[in-house]
């Protein structure tokens, strides 16, 4: 981003030298002109933030999606394997079971 020329202080505390006729043209006129070159520096950085600012909003969504989709991804992988961990354990039992049934 550019550096701007003039800060708010300096804007608000401009002092003009008095002709006889009033302000000096040329004085006047230089000045709005830096001023007017602050204004194009502004819109410029401005439109730069937006731009930067409509980029990250794109990626966050897309982030986003790819995270609900890894989130779904979990959760079926987590009841899979609570599924086998508890068939497993099932089995064991059944065996165990068993075991002490016929063993009697």
């Amino acid at each position: 981003m550019e550096k701007l020329n003039l800060t708010p202080e300096e804007i608000l505390n401009k002092q003009f030298n008095v002709d006889f006729k009033g302000y000096d043209p040329a004085e006047v006129d230089a000045f709005l002109d830096t001023v007017l070159d602050d204004y194009q520096i502004m819109e410029a950085n401005v439109q730069q933030l937006l731009d930067t600012v409509s980029t990250l909003q794109e990626k966050v969504k897309e982030l986003t999606s790819k995270n609900i989709e890894l989130e779904s991804k979990k959760m079926v992988f987590d009841l899979s394997s609570t599924t086998s961990y508890s068939s497993v354990d099932l089995l064991k039992r059944v065996s165990r079971l068993e075991e002490i049934v016929y063993n009697k």
